[in-house]
């Protein structure tokens, strides 16, 4: 490869944090003429939910301890415009999971072209009991699988 084609190193704010490669869409335009921003927060769930996948945390055992997660709130910093055929690498990691009802979820997406943030994020998410919809303690499945990330 001509290293004057080559991507530079996608960087992320902590090590190894879980990964998915995401090519952006003509359909995940919006009027303004750049992906819009709901297709980023589908990307951002679709990520954490395959992160817990990959912890061993699936849907199955969610049923089995009739325990899952809800968002409680997004924060999405926007910092650049993305379009289509942009690749991108979407990255989470658990920044803090105090083992009771909620845990903090990081998110930071990087352009492979020029290495450059597009965005920022964090979603608070709390525990539920999957029959009565409640908060709930985490049972320990989820205190102990999810644990929070250095930041090194």
């Amino acid at each position: 490869m001509n290293s004057a084609n080559a991507y530079p190193a996608v960087v992320f704010d902590v090590p190894s944090p879980y990964t998915e490669v995401r090519t952006v869409q003509p359909g995940d335009i919006d009027r303004l003429g750049h992906t819009n921003n709901v297709v980023y927060l589908g990307w951002l769930e679709a990520v954490a939910w395959a992160h817990s996948v990959h912890l061993g945390l699936g849907w199955e055992l969610y049923q089995r301890i009739n325990a899952g997660f809800v968002a409680r709130r997004h924060t999405l910093d926007y910092l650049r415009a993305t379009f289509v055929d942009d690749e991108l690498h979407v990255a989470t990691w658990i920044t803090d999971n105090p083992g009771r009802v909620t845990m903090e979820r990081a998110y930071q997406i990087v352009r492979a072209a020029d290495g450059a943030t597009v965005l920022r994020g964090t979603t608070l998410w709390a525990c539920v009991d999957l029959q009565t919809g409640r908060a709930r303690r985490m049972p320990a499945e989820f205190a102990n699988g999810f644990v929070a990330v250095d930041p090194g």
